[in-house]
């Protein structure tokens, strides 16, 4: 929109740090963000919308205002989104707050739009804006967050602390300045799967063992025959001479 470049900068100006840029992305950047998301995504969360780029890109891919939660701190944005998105939920709080409201019954977002300036804040914040998303996240569903940076705006320890990976969907050349995007989803649960143990390792269980696991109980009875058969068949040791 004309407009955005000014109310992007004056709200810059005030207070820099919060905004993170001086302009609003360009659709170039738009695009990429909301690549993977249709109407069949289901509810969107968007964290930082600011002027709505992104916002308008998810509504010409089919999702519905209904379907969409605008979160933004920036009281200089709030008005502006009220009036382009009247359908939508626009809740005036802080994103690293999201778990102190109930922004929804469950886990049902199929996806996080976010457009928060990560590399500004501290760790512990990003930390609290990351996992106040995905407590909404259902399984299956994808955090996407775009940087200016070289590398992904949430630190390795982080994502190892959440239990998350975070892949480069692509990079906006034609942002200015050139931007990247990153999704990140919950790394797969390990699953330990009973009934693969070979039949001679699932026979009865002699007492005073300690199994594969660890838990004390016995030695399988088929282990137990062919050890005594392998003694049985073993030469005995012949004792040294003494010497003479």
């Amino acid at each position: 929109m004309p407009n955005d470049f000014l109310s992007f900068f004056l709200a810059w100006m005030s207070a820099p740090r919060q905004v993170g840029a001086i302009a609003p992305s360009s659709a170039a950047l738009a695009d990429l963000i909301t690549r993977e998301i249709d109407a069949s995504t289901g509810p969107i969360l968007e964290l930082g919308p600011g002027t709505g780029a992104f916002t308008y890109k998810l509504l010409k891919r089919g999702v519905r205002q209904e379907d969409l939660t605008l979160v933004e701190y920036g009281s200089d944005f709030m008005k502006l989104l009220q009036v382009r998105f009247p359908g939508a939920r626009i809740l005036w709080i802080d994103a690293a707050r999201l778990t102190t409201h109930r922004l929804y019954e469950g886990a049902p977002v199929g996806a996080v739009v976010s457009g928060l300036p990560l590399l500004n804040m501290s760790m512990r914040k990003v930390v609290s804006i990351v996992s106040g998303a995905f407590s909404y996240i259902r399984p299956g569903g994808a955090f996407y967050q775009f940087t200016y940076g070289m590398s992904c705006p949430v630190p390795r320890p982080v994502l190892d602390r959440l239990g998350l990976r975070a892949k480069l969907v692509d990079r906006a050349m034609l942002n200015v300045p050139p931007a990247a995007v990153y999704r990140l989803t919950r790394r797969p649960q390990m699953k330990i799967v009973t009934g693969l143990l070979s039949p001679e390792l699932a026979a009865p269980m002699l007492p005073g063992r300690i199994d594969l696991a660890g838990n004390r109980g016995s030695m399988p009875l088929s282990v137990r025959s062919s050890r005594k058969r392998a003694e049985v068949s073993r030469p005995a040791a012949i004792a040294p001479s003494p010497p003479e």
